[in-house]
């Protein structure tokens, strides 16, 4: 069976911009490109989907709902890199997934119901654990970029006491505050696992007269965490990297020490 390595480039981007000093050029850029070449390794994939935000455009949900990922305030250095990534994704011989109106993790969704193999899904995101099945695995980062934990549908199940599909709905109840949903009034993360247990769905929740008030924002929060299946993904085939190719472009940026270390693979 064919694997797919589909990261979220956004989320391991800021990840890596923030674990690594300052003081290393194009710190973005080298914790990304050692996260892409240790994910190969370990990993073996047959093809690599590495998906990106348009920051410059808003999505359905910044247009539904105001408040979403409101108060996010970038270094201008953190978004020239950003502006370098998918260039040097492409450049390591990798698909790029980016589009108008879609973020990174929608890519992810869409590769979910496109790719007839096993996924390898890497991303510090946890809205993700939606897409954990039988094929699809989530590889999530601790200790900055180094250690990988593996979520499947049961690890979802143990962490949250709810399946893969029910996150969306967990979501919407609990409510997430790096996206800025509110949740339902009073509903932690426990409360919403409870009422899922019971209820199954949020629609369920709602046809059972809970939360009539707020039954509506409370769509809208749901409709905000599904991951959207309908990105506009690019042709996915089998790959090898272009370690050369790779090289060229960083030592272009001026990034000599990861440009050596990239030509020493080719």
């Amino acid at each position: 069976m064919s694997v797919l390595l589909a990261v979220d480039g956004d989320s391991f981007a800021h990840r890596a911009y923030h674990a690594l000093p300052k003081s290393i050029r194009g710190n973005m850029i080298v914790g990304v490109t050692n996260m892409l070449t240790r994910l190969w390794e370990s990993e073996h994939p047959d093809a690599v989907l590495v998906a990106w935000d348009t920051l410059e455009v808003p999505t359905y949900r910044h247009e539904a709902f105001d408040a979403y990922q409101s108060g996010r305030v970038f270094e201008d250095s953190l978004l020239e890199q950003l502006a370098v990534m998918p260039g040097l994704t492409e450049s390591l011989g990798f698909t790029v997934g980016k589009g108008a109106g879609y973020e990174a993790d929608d890519f992810l969704a869409a590769a979910a119901q496109a790719w007839p193999g096993e996924l390898l899904v890497a991303t510090s995101d946890r809205d993700a654990f939606q897409l954990a099945s039988d094929r699809v695995t989530i590889l999530q980062p601790t200790r900055g970029v180094s250690e990988i934990s593996r979520i499947g549908p049961a690890e979802v199940r143990e962490r949250y006491g709810v399946d893969p599909e029910q996150v969306p709905d967990l979501i919407a109840l609990r409510g997430d505050p790096s996206d800025k949903l509110p949740g339902a009034r009073g509903i932690g993360p426990k409360k919403a696992a409870e009422l899922l247990s019971r209820y199954r769905t949020l629609e369920d929740v709602l046809a059972a007269g809970r939360f009539a008030a707020e039954a509506e924002d409370l769509r809208l929060y749901r409709r905000i965490a599904q991951m959207d299946a309908s990105a506009p993904l690019p042709p996915l085939k089998h790959q090898t990297p272009t370690w050369a190719e790779a090289s060229s472009f960083v030592r272009a940026l001026g990034i000599t020490g990861l440009a050596d270390r990239l030509a020493s693979r080719a």
